[in-house]
């Protein structure tokens, strides 16, 4: 018979205290919203006796959160325990977790208290907290290096005052898998109401062993797994949610895992790492497993090859189960024809073998001014050689003179392409930047042939990064006001002047066909 293991994110709690990783009430409400879309179990929403914010958000939290259980932390002082329950209030399905450490070496230097005294502390807090809830957790503060007969005994009495969850922490990271699969093992066997609780374990990564140890608690008895989004916490963090939940769920044959689920709908897994990371402003590292960039990027030869014909040769989880909306072949300049083909018809591209060639020599181009070609570049070099397709004017030309004490100038030249025959044309003009000159220049040129009494007015300038790195290519938008209408341009380049004048000029083509002027220009030629 299957058993459920139960995931306790603790991401607004334990995550939030990842240094620079503040979270106002209302994000935090969007995380928790977020983590309810997940269907996590547990939300640990904060520690209300630490802000006024936290309080807040822990309120804000238990009065919209519907479906999940809303736990707030506490200390083991009725102060703590008190100020929790006033925030849980409103909260459909309420927990109190409160704590103390169980440790010779916190009980001595952090807490200056006996070992009788934590106990009888730690029974009177649960007690406490049973006043206000029926669902009360215990945690064992710097379990993996507690003396293991004192904790199981605290263990034994808080249950007996009252616990319903008891939490087996690995503090500050210390244990390797074995080691933390041992201890509770050990608590499952020797503590004899145990089976009137769930057995938690909130796991560090100090030595990245935070994920391991997690699962080898579970093989050893434990139902709860208190983790966090992207694994983002104190010093290098908590176990990551997203890893645990797909280990149990990709290692279902596994024989020690077979009999174990969770009921996290994956396919949240990764818009939830996204808004963590957005809102905490914690970036997630590329080789992140389950929800980094590359996670599920190819970009040796053999290994695109092996994906093209299975998947699972390369593959082991399928990238739309945690959310992510395919694999990702990373083109570089050893890709083929064949590579580059296969991705534009992924893309949704159905191009003929003219333009494929076009589109290849642009891209081997960029090849050798980046090292990653991904997605959103071959996107704008097939847009950009579509829109050739249609296109009246090319930038052939361009020359910038500007620095500190210089007058920016900038000297274009374009040509103008009219039943495959082209004429080109070249302006210089001076401006108050590099973009606005070589803007005055194009006008110029073109102002002059179209006859123009009242040139477009440039009304919007965006400029992004399309894909990542520091030889990322730019993309630039324009926008042109002419006659009461918009047109739009757009140019991409790993020079940003050279997609703003790219997008200019397209902006320029975009206004001659929808106003209908490429027949004024072929009289001009």
């Amino acid at each position: 018979m299957k058993e459920k293991i139960y995931i306790f994110d603790t991401t607004l709690r334990d995550g939030e205290q990842s240094p620079g990783a503040s979270l106002t009430p209302k994000e935090k409400l969007e995380i928790a919203l977020q983590l309810e879309r997940l269907n996590v179990d547990v939300i640990e929403a904060g520690f209300p006796i630490a802000s006024l914010g936290d309080f807040e958000a822990v309120s804000l939290i238990a009065k919209n959160v519907k479906k999940t259980i809303i736990a707030a932390l506490a200390r083991a002082k009725k102060i703590d325990i008190e100020t929790a329950a006033s925030a849980l209030k409103f909260a459909k399905r309420a927990r109190i977790h409160t704590f103390i450490a169980t440790s010779d070496i916190h009980i001595k230097y952090k807490l200056k208290m006996s070992r009788e005294e934590v106990l009888k502390t730690a029974v009177e807090a649960v007690k406490y907290a049973r006043k206000f809830t029926d669902d009360v957790e215990f945690s064992c503060e710097d379990a993996a290096r507690s003396d293991v007969e004192f904790m199981c005994k605290v263990i034994e009495e808080v249950i007996k005052a009252g616990a319903t969850v008891i939490n087996i922490p690995d503090t500050v990271g210390y244990s390797i898998p074995e080691e933390f699969g041992s201890l509770v093992n050990h608590i499952r066997n020797t503590v004899p109401n145990i089976d009137k609780c769930i057995l938690s374990v909130h796991c560090h990564n100090d030595l990245g062993l935070a994920v391991a140890n997690s699962i080898s608690a579970i093989i050893n008895g434990a139902r709860q797994v208190e983790c966090t989004i992207n694994g983002i916490g104190e010093r290098a963090g908590n176990a990551s949610l997203e890893e645990i939940v797909m280990i149990i769920k990709t290692k279902k044959n596994y024989e020690l895992l077979k009999n174990f689920y969770t009921d996290i709908n994956t396919k949240e897994i990764y818009p939830t790492s996204r808004l963590v990371s957005n809102l905490t402003g914690i970036v997630v590292q590329p080789n992140k497993a389950i929800v980094g960039k590359n996670a599920f990027r190819h970009e040796a030869g053999i290994h695109q090859d092996g994906v093209l014909k299975q998947r699972q040769t390369y593959e082991i989880i399928s990238p739309k189960d945690v959310g992510v909306p395919s694999s990702e072949l990373v083109l570089g300049k050893h890709s083929g024809r064949h590579a580059l083909e296969k991705r534009l018809s992924e893309l949704g591209y159905r191009i003929n073998k003219k333009l494929l060639n076009k589109i290849f020599i642009k891209f081997k181009n960029l090849a050798d001014k980046k090292k990653y070609i991904f997605d959103e570049d071959i996107i704008a070099i097939v847009n950009e050689e579509l829109g050739k397709e249609k296109q009246q004017l090319e930038l052939k030309y361009f020359h910038i003179s500007s620095g500190s004490g210089i007058i920016p100038t900038a000297t274009v030249e374009i040509a103008i392409i009219s039943d495959s025959k082209q004429k080109l044309f070249k302006e210089v003009e001076c401006g108050d930047g590099p973009v606005d000159a070589a803007y005055k220049a194009i006008d110029k040129i073109l102002l002059k042939l179209l006859n123009f009494k009242n040139p477009p007015k440039l009304v919007d300038y965006q400029l992004k990064a399309i894909s990542s790195g520091k030889d990322a290519q730019g993309e630039v938008v324009v926008k042109l006001e002419y006659d009461g209408e918009l047109f739009t341009g757009r140019g991409i380049s790993t020079d940003i002047i050279e997609a703003s004048i790219k997008s200019y000029i397209s902006c320029w083509n975009n206004l001659l066909i929808r106003k209908k002027l490429t027949k004024k220009i072929k009289i001009s030629l």
